[in-house]
């Protein structure tokens, strides 16, 4: 009988231990479910931001972290059985890409009306969450020591004072330095051989062009060059780490990376994706966790870190994504770049 009970007694145990080892999947299942992402966000960010969007609803995010590129192509593998239900983050001009591909699908969430008209798709397809803008950045200890003053337009990058002091990424290889042909090409109202002149002119006072677009910044973070140019969010985590250092939007107007969102088309958790999109546009703790990361958000009453620059405080450029990405204008602008610029050093 002992052994009996005893026999009655370990099979209860087994089933309670199997039962308690159940995966978190199947706990947030029962409490709201959960839905599968792909995202561009920088991983610890995406994390954060995905724990806080569980706490809050009891959804859980299983997410996998990939590129903008990486992303396009792992969903047209997937389209005959998508894998997940929605993209977050990843520059526009990819989300642009996912669209004309049809791999994506409209949602006009209610609380898009936040984000200005000109950062989302008229037809719903993506929307933007913050903007990265292109931004100048000077050593304040080299220019004080060189006699120098902070350039704070596009006109003074030009300056004789600053020839051999400048640093910038090579278009071929940084899509920040390609942002930055294309936001001089909008500056001079389109006109590429305006454009091409003024890269021209200011190829005398560029000392070296990287292949990163942040690596420039990080020169002048450590005093190895005065000034360069770069997106503000990379410049500000520099001036946070303790560089002495001032950052400066064009006056003119600048360009930006715009990181957008998405659903996908044909995702099976598409109750819960629309959640978690509704979620990152209107809750205050998502745009909290945003503004720590010192990037510009874009919708309308959203906060902002002390060290960031608001959008309204920076004059953009009117830009066109999908014209910026065309294949045959991109090809054509790096071309010349290459030939009158480039292949001249």
């Amino acid at each position: 009988m002992k052994k009996l009970l005893l026999t009655m007694f370990l099979a209860l145990m087994s089933f309670t231990l199997v039962f308690a080892a159940g995966t978190k999947e199947d706990a947030v299942e029962a409490a709201g479910g959960s839905v599968n992402a792909y995202t561009t966000l920088e991983e610890p960010l995406a994390a954060a931001l995905f724990e806080l969007f569980e706490k809050e609803t009891g959804i859980h995010v299983n997410f996998v972290r990939l590129s903008g590129g990486e992303t396009v192509a792992r969903l047209e593998a997937e389209s005959a059985n998508p894998q997940v239900s929605i993209w977050v983050g990843g520059v526009g001009l990819d989300h642009i890409t996912a669209k004309t591909k049809g791999l994506t699908t409209p949602y006009f969430s209610r609380y898009a009306e936040n984000t200005p008209q000109q950062y989302r798709d008229p037809e719903g397809y993506w929307i933007g969450l913050y903007v990265g803008p292109l931004t100048f950045v000077t050593n304040l200890d080299r220019a004080k020591a060189l006699g120098i003053t902070p350039p704070t337009s596009w006109a003074d990058l030009l300056k004789p004072e600053y020839k051999g002091l400048v640093r910038v990424a090579n278009p071929n290889s940084s899509g920040t330095a390609y942002n930055v042909l294309t936001t001089v090409r909008y500056i001079h109202d389109g006109d590429e051989d305006a454009m091409m002149r003024y890269m021209a002119a200011l190829d005398k006072n560029i000392d070296q062009y990287t292949l990163s677009g942040s690596a420039p910044g990080k020169s002048v973070a450590i005093g190895e060059i005065p000034i360069a140019i770069g997106y503000a969010h990379d410049q500000v985590k520099l001036k946070v780490g303790g560089a002495n250092i001032a950052i400066n939007a064009p006056s003119e107007g600048t360009g930006y990376e715009l990181a957008s969102m998405s659903m996908v088309k044909g995702g099976k958790e598409a109750v819960n994706a629309k959640k978690l999109y509704d979620w990152i546009l209107s809750s205050p703790a998502a745009q909290q966790k945003f503004t720590e990361w010192y990037v510009v958000l874009i919708a309308k009453g959203a906060p902002k870190h002390p060290d960031a620059l608001s959008i309204d405080q920076i004059k953009t450029v009117n830009q066109d994504f999908v014209w910026d990405g065309d294949v045959v204008n991109k090809t054509r602008i790096l071309d010349r770049w290459t030939k009158e610029i480039g292949n001249k050093r």
